[in-house]
């Protein structure tokens, strides 16, 4: 095995919540906490889970676009976790992020040319043709006209948008991408013309992923592996096939049965698990196994030791007592301290 082109070792991040005038701290949002992970080069890896589980807090912890609170980022062998900004700027040529939003991230009062232009000019590179040349080219890369070039980001769609965007992102040639839910502000037909887009870029100029989402759908058809999130920590990490198609965290499961299928017959035929209560907040998680007090195989273990993520299936990692589908997973004798609401759904 070579080495992984990005290592996520225990990656924390912890905002702290003060109180008074004299701010102090009576408390820390766990919006990170103690995430690991590898990303190998030429790879897809897809980061799901619900909203406020830290996944796009972990995106911008690894650009360093916020400071670390604790763990290691490890990008192509160098430790950039607490790298000044000055020592950082040079590897920012080669980790680059394309954002939720494609006109919030977009500078209205500057013309296509100048948003996709501005890599060059601050990273000081010079092209053989010049900048516009340069741009048109990767205008043209993403499927816009290159006569875009001095029109401004309110006179496109948002699926144009996100093209800007992405041409941005790529101006460099950067060797990782890290696509912060790409598609989830687009349109149902505009989102598969711009994953197909991002499928072929990535053949074309032997790119890396790791998609931020949190439709499993579109994880499903553009990674290659994928890491489950729950209240900042994963909780599964498998191989495409393996997570969708044999499930061990109950969390996972549960996802998946939300899913939409598009066939009627096979979605009369299935159940649909439904969590009780909401998500616990990051401010005051829940001891040991996060999890517990929605998930309907918790028992006294479960709230006392957490779970460690570990290794069940060749490339199949999990964090729970009591996995389902797990090849040789002992179940216990006693019984579960929570019945599911399962329900077919309709």
């Amino acid at each position: 095995m070579t080495e992984p082109l990005l290592s996520v070792q225990g990656l924390e991040k912890h905002f702290p919540v003060t109180k008074g005038l004299l701010q102090r701290q009576v408390g820390a949002v766990k919006a990170v906490d103690g995430v690991s992970f590898d990303v190998r080069k030429g790879e897809t890896l897809g980061l799901v889970g619900e909203s406020g589980c830290g996944k796009t807090t972990t995106g911008r912890l690894i650009t360093r676009l916020i400071e670390p609170t604790g763990g290691k980022v490890i990008f192509e062998g160098h430790d950039i976790t607490h790298m000044s900004q000055g020592k950082i700027r040079p590897l920012r040529r080669d980790m680059q992020m394309i954002f939720q939003d494609p006109y919030s991230s977009l500078n209205p009062r500057h013309t296509v040319g100048a948003i996709v232009g501005a890599p060059f000019k601050i990273q000081g590179v010079q092209t053989e043709h010049g900048v516009k040349k340069a741009v048109q080219d990767i205008l043209a890369l993403v499927g816009l006209n290159p006569e875009h070039y001095n029109r401004y980001p309110h006179e496109f769609s948002g699926g144009q948008r996100q093209r800007i965007g992405i041409a941005r992102t790529l101006a460099l040639k950067p060797k990782l991408i890290i696509a912060d839910e790409p598609v989830s502000a687009l349109d149902v037909s505009i989102q598969a013309q711009v994953v197909n887009l991002l499928e072929d870029l990535q053949n074309e100029l032997d790119l890396t992923y790791l998609v931020i989402a949190h439709d499993l759908s579109v994880v499903r058809h553009i990674s290659d592996r994928v890491a489950v999130m729950y209240l900042g920590k994963i909780v599964e990490l498998a191989d495409r096939k393996g997570l969708y198609e044999s499930p061990m965290h109950p969390y996972t499961n549960a996802l998946l049965s939300a899913v939409p299928i598009p066939d009627p017959k096979g979605k009369a035929g299935r159940e649909r698990i439904r969590l009780q209560g909401d998500v616990p907040s990051p401010l005051n998680p829940p001891p040991a196994c996060r999890f517990h007090t929605r998930c309907w195989k918790a028992r006294e273990i479960c709230k006392t030791e957490e779970p460690p993520l570990l290794q069940l299936a060749p490339g199949h990692q999990v964090a729970c007592h009591f996995p389902e589908n797990a090849p040789a997973a002992a179940e216990p004798t006693a019984e579960p301290t929570a019945e599911p609401e399962v329900a077919a759904q309709t």
